[in-house]
């Protein structure tokens, strides 16, 4: 599947939910949400988690859920730029871009 497809998929299935119709600026907020999860994911592999109310995850639950984390952002990504009628693969193109040119003399 191509990301253009998982775009196209996501916004078909957020409509189905009723969850398509918030507003980039809100969308912005479930990102933040998400890069927050994200770091609590890292933070459970990289330094471990000493937290009473969890149990204690193999690194395999933890690369797991690193996986979703990461995933879910990707998504939030996605529904932003389908909302600005932005085509994935130029996200992809832009960032390929802008850092050849930033560091061309690298």
């Amino acid at each position: 599947m191509t990301l253009q497809e998982h775009q196209q998929w996501l916004v078909t299935f957020y409509k189905q939910r009723n969850w398509y119709q918030y507003s980039p600026f809100i969308r912005l907020n479930f990102l933040t949400e998400e890069v927050g999860e994200l770091s609590r994911a890292i933070r459970a592999l990289e330094i471990g988690r000493d937290h009473p109310g969890e149990k204690p995850g193999s690194d395999a639950q933890k690369r797991a859920n690193l996986q979703e984390e990461l995933a879910d952002i990707l998504d939030q990504v996605l529904i932003i730029s389908a909302k600005y009628d932005i085509v994935p693969e130029n996200l992809l193109t832009a960032s390929e871009t802008k850092l050849g040119q930033r560091f061309k003399n690298s």
